[in-house]
């Protein structure tokens, strides 16, 4: 069977029809900020859904703590999905934000399914929670580069987030 995960690739990067609007940045910079907002969708919900894969299959010793810690990571995580395709729909975009297509055009890595033990959760999250920490400075430095700041500014709200979960999940590996 043919995968459609290019498919999906594809319209995320594709879909640069925009809508009437008045804000003032020109099209060309909107449309780049657009595909931009939606790769870091992509990677956000995709980061969302794997941090809840990880709080439904803990497992061990320190299982409630992690499965809490989990569930608030997700939830941290979950806060700024709408907020990235709110601010695509208010530049005159559209979002694409299904499983499927985030699935398709998310930059991280597969979570490793049938994982049950507590700190092999730990240590993917950590991996998954640094690349997408990663990428989301990137995308900042890239909005900033367009000139939206706007979007810049949302870009660091998530990459502190993404700091802050980040040394929640490496505080279990050090010491």
């Amino acid at each position: 069977m043919k995968s459609s995960a290019p498919k999906r690739k594809a319209a995320v990067r594709k879909h640069t029809t925009l809508h009437a609007t008045k804000n003032d940045l020109s099209a060309a910079t909107r449309t780049k900020v657009i595909a931009l907002l939606n790769q870091q969708l992509a990677d956000t919900f995709d980061l969302y859904s794997q941090t809840k894969q990880a709080h439904w299959n803990v497992k061990g010793r320190h299982f409630i703590m992690l499965h809490e810690l989990f569930d608030k990571l997700a939830d941290m995580v979950e806060e700024h999905i709408d907020v990235i395709a709110e601010r695509a729909q208010s530049l005159g975009g559209t979002a694409v934000g299904t499983v499927r297509a985030a699935g398709g055009a998310s930059s991280l890595p597969e979570y490793p399914i049938g994982t049950d033990d507590g700190f092999a959760h730990v240590s993917a999250l950590i991996q998954r929670y640094a690349l997408a920490a990663k990428s989301t400075r990137a995308a900042i430095d890239k909005a900033d580069k367009a000139g939206d700041a706007d979007t810049a500014d949302l870009f660091t709200a998530v990459s502190r987030t993404l700091d802050q979960a980040l040394w929640f999940l490496e505080a279990h590996v050090q010491a």
